[in-house]
């Protein structure tokens, strides 16, 4: 058996998602588990350097995790021939310039989304990585979930027939800052960091779409901000300048037909944080983040519509929750695991920074919909 140790420059990794859902839940772990193991018996064991811009929040993090390395030089990193991958969790507006080095460095790129503010500089940020031979890969992580795995076996297994309508419902009440702390930070409300429930939400639906029910040809969306005053870290108040809610309808190459509420500001009376609700012509599923939920054409009930007489029928009864047919791990890690097999052992992986571009052309052509309140078409990239 042969460990391959292999050096992970993880650029921005003191923000929220970075440090829990990257470093700890998936890094950490796969190092804690004892590495990635190979089908001929080798293990990929990761070795994280973070790397930021603040050194006492880095070595902080460092000292409650454990890590051994830091580092403000992202150049120095970059130029240790031990580092073997650039990871980029940054805010969007940083992310082309940290890949571009990675690139001119000849490291694999694995980054988060958008991985671009327009979609030019992403399908570049590609077209840049295939130029130099460099393996690379988005974040997609929504595609690991246990709820959305399930409904994909659903899809493959033909359950629906025909599939006819997708609506997604995601978000909940993020707290202004005033009265309880907000749980998500404050530059997500100003556009001019970066920040946006169009930017941030349609590059996610663009990949579930496309691996579930068929590539997007076209985006009707209206994004509004609906709370115009938050409150900081620092407990200042501020203007929100970016949109917090986003009503989007798209439609597929299969011709299937998706409307996704995404809100900063609804409070939550459903399965879950988020659901989808696919009607076929053979039956119907609920996927939420963990659970699915499925009701075949044969048990579904006569509904009548009589608003005389109290609702007779319990809606929520005459559904079968879809059983645990595996277990499902975390869904960065899986995805961080496959990167490293692709990166050391050459095995396939799929979510390239195309994918991501792709996201990002959504979310765009999302906030240009928006903007002229009309149906915008996606011609195909790449």
């Amino acid at each position: 058996m042969k460990e391959h140790n292999i050096g992970i420059i993880m650029n921005g990794v003191t923000g929220r998602m970075g440090t829990n859902q990257h470093l700890v839940r998936s890094i950490l772990a796969i190092r804690k588990q004892g590495g990635v193991k190979l089908a001929n018996g080798d293990v990929i064991m990761p070795d994280p350097i973070l790397v930021g811009r603040n050194l006492d929040k880095l070595k902080a993090l460092a000292a409650t995790h454990g890590v051994a390395r830091v580092t403000t030089d992202v150049d120095a990193a970059l130029k240790d021939p031990f580092n073997k991958i650039y990871f980029d969790s940054q805010t969007t507006d940083r992310r082309a310039e940290g890949v571009r080095k990675a690139i001119k460095a000849g490291m694999a790129v694995y980054c988060e989304k958008p991985t671009a503010v327009d979609t030019a500089t992403a399908l570049a940020l590609y077209q840049e990585c295939k130029a130099a031979g460099i393996k690379n890969g988005v974040v997609q992580d929504k595609l690991w979930l246990p709820g959305l795995m399930k409904l994909k076996m659903l899809i493959d297994s033909g359950f629906f027939g025909k599939i006819l309508s997708v609506r997604g419902e995601f978000g909940y009440w993020v707290f202004e800052g005033d009265l309880q702390p907000a749980q998500r930070p404050s530059w997500n409300y100003r556009k001019e960091d970066g920040g946006g429930m169009i930017i941030d939400m349609l590059c996610h639906w663009r990949y579930v779409i496309d691996n579930l029910f068929g590539n997007v040809t076209a985006v009707s969306c209206l994004g509004t901000t609906h709370v115009e005053k938050r409150f900081d870290e620092q407990g200042k108040p501020y203007k929100c300048t970016a949109d917090d809610s986003a009503y989007s309808t798209f439609e597929t190459e299969q011709g299937i037909t998706l409307h996704f509420n995404s809100s900063w500001t609804t409070r939550v009376r459903r399965d879950d944080l988020l659901t989808l609700h696919v009607d076929g012509t053979k039956g119907s599923a609920v996927a939420g983040l963990r659970e699915c939920w499925t009701q075949r054409a044969e048990n579904t009930p006569r509904a009548t519509w009589n608003p005389d007489i109290p609702q007779p029928i319990n809606f929520m009864e005459g559904w079968q929750k879809v059983p645990e047919y595996a277990n499902f791990d975390n869904a960065f890690k899986v995805q961080w695991e496959l990167f490293l097999k692709h990166v050391v052992n050459d095995e396939p992986f799929r979510w390239t920074l195309l994918e991501g571009a792709k996201g990002v052309q959504l979310a765009e052509a999302g906030l240009d919909s928006s903007a002229k309140r009309a149906w915008v078409n996606l011609p195909k990239i790449g």
